[in-house]
């Protein structure tokens, strides 16, 4: 998952050359873009609310969260985080964070808890289109989605139930502020709060987005960009892929899926990668991908850093390298599209 739209490096050119010599014209290129994506989440985000909140309103959400409690006690989460992980799945991640302002109320959770559903949601999301794509660059659809959801799941109740057990970040993570106002409670009973509500927290999302788009072009411009790309090539290296096929992996697992599963499908028809190559590097993107703007906009809801980022990526580098030991590269035989 990424923000719809690549970061400003990926699609265009820093707004201008030099650093910020004209303030408003920056300022002005800013909000068209942050608005132009705003709108393109708003599509995705604002059905989820309002199926959210007519779910609440019939009884469904209540219903589905008492279907939902027996499993996700298996994870050491209240049963909404079910629907939110559920919205994720399907949706994507800015329909789950829908689902989530939408229930912020009525969820009580720890900060491990939170961390535990932010890894979860970054596991595993937008499956169908996702999943769709890795198909087409080569990878199993089915696998590769049984692999994400099944990794989301162990690596969320593991850090759940192992922060309770050891009493790491066990305090209460402040979700009062997506609602803003404090509508949330009112919102059950009154509309109008509720409508008050969600726009001040679709402003929130705004903000947020835009706190985004500054800090990917400050680090597109102060170098860190492509000193995050160099670093994750011996990463991807280590976890058994081959060389040639690491810096194309790098790009998805930068900027998104979508971008690295469209290299790779044309990288692939070009330079003859075999189906280990193109299974390991797309577990890999599935696994864990748009490092820098999903796992950002994580930490800015209140997840915690070394969960949602390092032990993702570190996890996902055993299960790829893992991968590899099992299905090694056939002794004498040479790499696909060697000469």
């Amino acid at each position: 998952m990424r923000l719809p739209g690549a970061p400003i490096s990926a699609v265009a050119p820093p707004l201008f050359p030099a650093p910020f010599p004209f303030m408003p014209a920056y300022l002005s290129g800013l909000c068209r873009r942050s608005l132009r994506l705003f709108l393109t989440l708003l599509k995705v985000m604002l059905p989820v609310l309002i199926a959210v909140r007519v779910g609440e309103a019939l009884g469904l959400v209540q219903l589905a969260g008492q279907a939902l409690a027996p499993i996700m006690q298996v994870f050491n989460l209240p049963p909404e985080a079910g629907l939110v992980w559920m919205a994720c799945l399907v949706a994507g991640i800015y329909a789950g964070l829908g689902a989530l302002i939408g229930l912020a109320a009525v969820m009580d959770l720890t900060v491990a808890q939170l961390s535990a559903l932010a890894a979860m949601m970054l596991f595993a999301h937008a499956i169908p289109v996702e999943q769709a794509i890795v198909r087409r660059a080569g990878a199993s659809f089915w696998f590769t989605s049984a692999l994400r959801v099944g990794t989301a799941a162990l690596y969320g109740a593991a850090v759940s139930w192992l922060c309770a057990a050891l009493d790491i970040l066990q305090q209460s993570a402040t979700l009062a502020w997506l609602q803003g106002s404090g509508a949330g409670e009112r919102a059950a009973q009154d509309h109008l709060a509720w409508a008050q509500g969600t726009l001040v927290s679709l402003g929130t999302t705004y903000l947020i987005i835009v706190a985004l788009l500054v800090l990917l072009d400050v680090f597109e411009r102060i170098g860190l960009t492509r000193r995050i790309t160099a670093l994750m090539v011996p990463v991807l290296r280590v976890s058994g892929l081959e060389a040639r096929v690491a810096p194309v992996t790098t790009v998805g697992v930068l900027l998104g899926l979508t971008y690295g599963g469209a290299l790779i499908i044309e990288a692939a028809a070009r330079e003859g990668y075999s189906p280990r190559t193109r299974l390991l590097a797309l577990s890999w993107l599935s696994l864990s991908h748009s490092l820098i703007e999903d796992t950002l906009l994580m930490i800015a809801l209140g997840a915690d850093f070394w969960i949602v980022l390092v032990g993702r990526v570190l996890l996902t580098m055993l299960i790829v390298a893992g991968m590899a030991r099992v299905w090694r590269q056939p002794a004498g035989q040479p790499l696909a599209g060697a000469a």
